[in-house]
């Protein structure tokens, strides 16, 4: 079944690679380098978050990047940066498994090499394990090459540990982009998966406690909402639980990246 989905998401992205290429002229030879940090007006009371303001919009929807999931139902996208490990990926994981919901992890080379089992665990429990960069570097300061193999060593990385030779989802690390690194991508083989639910939760020093991680999620939720959650946070490990059950209470459910992209490609073949 998993192999499958990750079948899904390839056929997409074939199928569509003409469209994008058939766009490229929205974006001028001096936007392409242009550099982008992601960000985005939050939702608030449930209404959907915007980019249009960032002046990157046209860039996302050119090469077929993430930003909202399904905004016609009341279903969320879990996803995790794992840049390193601070001892919460483990209780993540359990509660994951308990309540049966999907995940998507985006690691680094740090992760891969330091953190193995961790690794094995996320793919034999269902979870997407996306490609976040081998050294976190800017990808915008990188030759074409340099980008691609980037990219080529994590997912070579992921599939030595666990067999696992597809890898279908990119996160820009630090969340800086422009054309070019999106385009490249794509031609690789990735969804770049951005978020439209986020809140500053990386600074391990500066944590704040579940409850606050619990109101900073839970006043953004949105139909559609792929959220982002670092895993090297107490605050999340300790509110997960609680945010899980309270969303579900609300109407939502939860949805992996590869049915979103399943839906997508219905969406292309039978408009």
């Amino acid at each position: 079944m998993k192999s499958s989905m990750r079948i899904v998401v390839m056929l997409f992205v074939l199928l569509s690679c003409t469209t994008a290429q058939l766009s490229s002229e929205k974006v001028s030879a001096a936007e392409q380098d242009k550099t982008h940090h992601f960000g985005f007006k939050k939702s608030v009371d449930e209404k959907l978050p915007s980019i249009q303001e960032e002046g990157f919009a046209h860039i996302i929807e050119k090469n077929n990047a993430l930003f909202l999931g399904n905004t016609s139902k009341k279903v969320l996208y879990l996803t995790f940066d794992n840049g390193y490990e601070n001892g919460f990926t483990t209780p993540i994981l359990d509660i994951l498994k308990g309540k049966q919901v999907p995940a998507a992890f985006f690691v680094t080379g740090h992760y891969i090499q330091d953190q193995p089992e961790l690794i094995r665990r996320m793919a034999k429990e269902g979870h997407i394990i996306g490609n976040h960069s081998w050294s976190h570097p800017d990808m915008t300061t990188m030759s074409n090459d340099q980008i691609r193999q980037e990219l080529t060593k994590v997912k070579d990385g992921v599939a030595q540990l666990t067999g696992q030779s597809m890898m279908n989802y990119l996160r820009p690390p630090r969340g800086i982009f422009n054309d070019r690194v999106l385009a490249i991508s794509y031609e690789e083989g990735y969804i770049s998966a951005f978020w439209s639910l986020a809140y500053k939760d990386w600074e391990v020093n500066k944590q704040r406690g579940a409850d606050y991680a619990y109101q900073q999620i839970m006043k953004q939720i949105h139909p559609g909402s792929i959220m982002l959650i670092h895993s090297v946070s107490s605050d999340n490990a300790g509110a997960l639980a609680r945010i899980i059950d309270d969303v579900r209470a609300k109407g939502y459910t939860f949805e992996s990246l590869d049915q979103l992209m399943a839906e997508r490609l219905l969406e292309n073949l039978f408009p």
